[in-house]
């Protein structure tokens, strides 16, 4: 299987801050990765560095083997990556279906879902579709950023805490649509501090702690892991 992201060596700074040191590792096409740490560790971080939004990079990034650790956002963007940030980013002054028309398809990347199958896929969504961005509960806010992101025809999907703060049906819904997007062939890669909602998605893990990869594992190793999981997370 063909690697849809791979990471080398990645150094991130903000200001004179030096976040991330030395982070390594690899996403095949069509899989599902969640990344593991205490709040502080570098998973948000690694995330925007990924689409260059931190300051200063070293390493290398290669996004479908297109080496991208030089070019500005947009064109990270257009390599067919879609970033869903914790903030989320919804614009208050225009309804659900504006916000979810605004963004524009990329250009490196295939067509992505039309409207009519992210309401499908979010029938809530297609229900508050009138609604200002701003009266859309947090639930639907984040359904709202990650249907919005697979307009533009990424393919890649990095997903920041997106259950974080949501009730347990909406945590449920979010996770029906990750294994849909993943029978689709899409390539996912999760920030998360909810265990319980990252573990049966995911296909591997990587655990971050102070800027570095600390333990890499599959999903067959879960169980094993546990104790060790428990304590370097707590979970």
């Amino acid at each position: 299987m063909s690697a849809a992201l791979e990471i080398r060596d990645l150094h991130a700074w903000y200001g004179e801050s030096h976040i991330l040191h030395g982070i390594s590792l690899d996403v095949a096409q069509g899989e599902v990765v969640t990344l593991l740490g205490r709040n502080g560790a570098g998973r948000t971080t690694l995330l925007r560095a990924i689409m260059g939004l931190t300051g200063r990079r070293s390493g290398a990034i290669r996004v479908n083997g297109v080496e991208s650790i030089g070019l500005p956002t947009h064109l990270i963007a257009h390599l067919g990556i879609g970033y869903c940030p914790e903030e989320r980013g919804i614009f208050s002054s225009l309804s659900a279906e504006e916000n979810l028309l605004l963004p524009p398809q990329l250009k490196g990347a295939g067509p992505g879902l039309g409207v009519d199958e992210i309401y499908r896929m979010f029938p809530n969504l297609y229900e508050r579709r009138h609604s200002q961005g701003t009266r859309l509960s947090g639930g639907e806010q984040q359904m709202l950023a990650v249907a919005r992101i697979l307009r533009t025809g990424a393919r890649l999907l990095l997903l920041d805490e997106i259950s974080e703060g949501l009730a347990p049906v909406i945590v449920q819904s979010l996770a029906r649509t990750i294994r849909t997007l993943k029978e689709k062939g899409y390539t996912i890669v999760m920030v998360e501090q909810n265990f319980r909602f990252a573990a049966p998605l995911a296909d591997r893990f990587y655990v971050v702690e102070h800027g570095q990869v600390v333990e890499t594992f599959g999903a067959a190793e879960l169980d094993k892991k546990m104790p060790l999981l428990n304590e370097l997370l707590g979970v």
